[in-house]
């Protein structure tokens, strides 16, 4: 009972502090003029205020003070640093940009204090893929490459109103119920935390008037959360996922399917500017979100709430067949559902200047049919 009030509480007092203080950012934004200006990639048409991720970062350092005492190994002490190094970093990108090695070597530590935390090491992948005992130093390479790939993915899939903010949320929703199940209550409150500051956002993220965007400062630092979480939800012991609707040597393919949207993005985007001969961290708008606003003409909104929707029905009917089926098949059927989906986007494989003249040329034939239907109507009433 303790517990639910205290997840109440801190619900209540995340969600109000960032709403009320996101209002004082957007004021500092505008007046300091640190507007977002729109670019030949921008899916928005004017200057907006960004740095909406500083409200993420005092709203979690508050809610870590808070559920200090939920944790058994002071992991709120490792990730405090991480925070505030993403946060400074992420900060002045979104102020003075910086170079992808700068912002690598900046994860990269910030990811070396959760990794110096025993509660976070994970012994034994329990038999998927008939893999039980993994040496430390194996452990220290896969998960550090783990937690940067998330970090990266995150923040890769923040390039529509409100697309971050829905996901997060789905992914908090996942990991509060399966923390809470598993009775790690430090993590669930840390979910909750988040979840809680980024349904607040939500709202001033798709709004017409009072508009922000949480930029590098937010999507790195949600991004580090979602990999510290995730990292956890592996390196459970096998008695926690007695009360988890699954079986234990599915853990791994259950945590892929958590982060389906960000990281199947992040692995067709690469790919496709790998193809064209491209450093795949150079920008483009062959981004999933871009293929359905550009292609599908969806509004930002509908875009963030179908892809919101995948992810979470993707979660669970992974949830429901790993209950039963074997890692193999689930492995077949994962790789089936990426393969499957990555033909349905092939199409729509275009270098930037293609893309831009198709977006360009649709458009004009828009105009072209609202014209013609104009004067049909003119032409009718007369």
């Amino acid at each position: 009972m303790y517990f639910l009030e205290t997840a109440i509480a801190l619900f209540i007092g995340a969600f109000l502090l960032t709403y009320l203080t996101i209002p004082k950012i957007i004021g500092v934004v505008e007046h300091k003029r640190l507007m977002d200006d729109p670019n030949k990639r921008s899916s928005h048409l004017n200057k907006t205020p960004t740095l909406g991720g500083v409200a993420f970062f005092y709203t979690l350092i508050f809610a870590l003070f808070f559920i200090k005492g939920y944790s058994i190994s002071n992991e709120a002490m490792y990730i405090i640093p991480g925070i505030t190094i993403l946060f400074i970093v992420g900060l002045k990108d979104d102020l003075v940009v910086l170079s992808a090695g700068t912002k690598l070597i900046a994860q990269i530590v910030a990811v070396t204090f959760i990794l110096t935390n025993d509660s976070f090491i994970i012994y034994s992948l329990n038999g998927f893929l008939n893999i039980y005992e993994i040496p430390h130093y194996l452990y220290l390479g896969i998960a550090g490459f783990m937690m940067i790939t998330i970090i990266n993915s995150y923040n890769l899939i923040d390039g529509i109103d409100g697309l971050a903010s829905v996901v997060g949320i789905v992914i908090m929703v996942i990991f509060t119920t399966i923390f809470y199940l598993t009775q790690e209550y430090f993590y669930a409150l840390l979910a909750i935390s988040l979840n809680s500051s980024l349904m607040a956002f939500l709202g001033f993220n798709i709004s017409s008037n009072r508009k922000i965007f949480m930029g590098d400062t937010g999507s790195l630092i949600v991004g580090f959360i979602i990999s510290i979480l995730t990292l956890k939800f592996l390196a459970l012991k096998p008695d926690s996922y007695i009360e988890l609707p699954f079986l234990l040597e599915n853990a791994p393919l259950i945590a892929i399917s958590i982060l389906i949207v960000p990281l199947f993005d992040t692995a067709r985007v690469f790919a496709i500017r790998l193809a064209n001969k491209k450093s795949p961290f150079s920008p483009d708008r062959n981004h999933t979100h871009h293929v359905l606003i550009d292609y599908w003409g969806l509004s930002h909104k509908q875009a963030s709430f179908i892809i919101g929707c995948f992810n979470l029905i993707f979660v669970m009917l992974f949830i429901v067949l790993g209950s039963k089926a074997k890692n193999t098949g689930m492995v077949i059927m994962l790789v089936s559902v990426v393969v499957f989906l990555a033909y349905i986007f092939f199409k729509y494989n275009y270098n930037f200047s293609t893309l831009k003249q198709k977006i360009i040329l649709k458009r004009k034939v828009d105009k072209i049919k609202a014209k013609v239907e104009v004067a049909g109507k003119k032409t009718i009433s007369k």
